[in-house]
């Protein structure tokens, strides 16, 4: 069954998700940026009403119009690749502008928050949370907040990453046995067991190939692991990777 697109031809100059040749470049004339406007709740009991509300009053008062609405229902734990946000995110480009009323509109942990601000600003897309009146943009107060963001995103996976390692070490010391039963190993937690290995390697530059070959797995199964257990975030232009193995307990 082919998978449903979602519906943001709004995020594009033109009403058509895809122009090539004279039209689109036309249309860029016409529309050089855009004003991005996204709106979440997480069930169908609440609305969107208040968020539009706040919005609408704040783009009033900078002078600035809201040329596309992007609202959707889904939970903020949700990975954004699977919501309409990270279609919104990849497809913005430099000087354009997203609205959102609170940081936690984009999601529910600040490591996430920090890898999709830092994404945006690396773009050259500026940021506003009308709540928060927190403002991201190519000014050297932006910058700063922007690092010491990113500094407490920073101790909160140090955090994370020691909590981990205590609840093992105290469950090794119960003499429960972890890990899969003996039988069932299979490649995936071949990888899950050397995580914070390939991360290092990721981070210094191998290749996946070299990986897939080290491991002897499949591209498919790195994939997998990939987007089951690896976070992406950018630091000074690089693209990073950090191991969370707390979705073992969702598998």
């Amino acid at each position: 069954m082919p998978r449903k697109t979602k519906d943001l031809s709004c995020i594009y100059p033109s009403a058509r998700p895809l122009i090539v040749g004279e039209k689109s470049i036309f249309a860029l004339f016409y529309f050089p940026t855009m004003v991005v406007a996204y709106l979440r709740v997480s069930t169908g009991r609440q609305t969107l009403t208040n968020q539009r509300h706040e919005i609408a009053r704040f783009a009033d008062s900078r002078n600035m119009v809201v040329d596309c609405w992007v609202t959707e229902v889904v939970s903020g734990r949700k990975k954004r690749r699977d919501r309409k946000l990270g279609e919104t995110v990849k497809r913005l480009k430099a000087g354009d502008t997203l609205i959102v009323t609170e940081l936690s509109r984009l999601s529910r942990t600040l490591t996430d928050i920090m890898v999709i601000v830092g994404e945006l600003l690396e773009k050259g897309v500026h940021l506003h949370s009308t709540k928060d009146r927190y403002s991201f943009d190519d000014t050297i107060n932006s910058k700063v907040l922007c690092f010491a963001f990113g500094l407490v995103a920073e101790i909160e996976r140090n955090l994370i990453s020691a909590r981990t390692k205590e609840a093992l070490a105290a469950r090794r010391e119960q003499g429960v046995i972890l890990g899969r039963r003996k039988g069932s190993y299979t490649k995936l937690q071949r990888l899950i067991d050397a995580g914070e290995e390939i991360v290092g390697l990721l981070n210094d530059g191998r290749s996946i190939a070299m990986i897939c070959e080290r491991y002897k797995v499949a591209r498919n199964t790195f994939d997998r692991f990939r987007g089951l257990f690896l976070q992406v975030y950018v630091i000074e232009g690089k693209r990073n990777y950090r191991f969370d193995p707390d979705v073992r307990v969702n598998m």
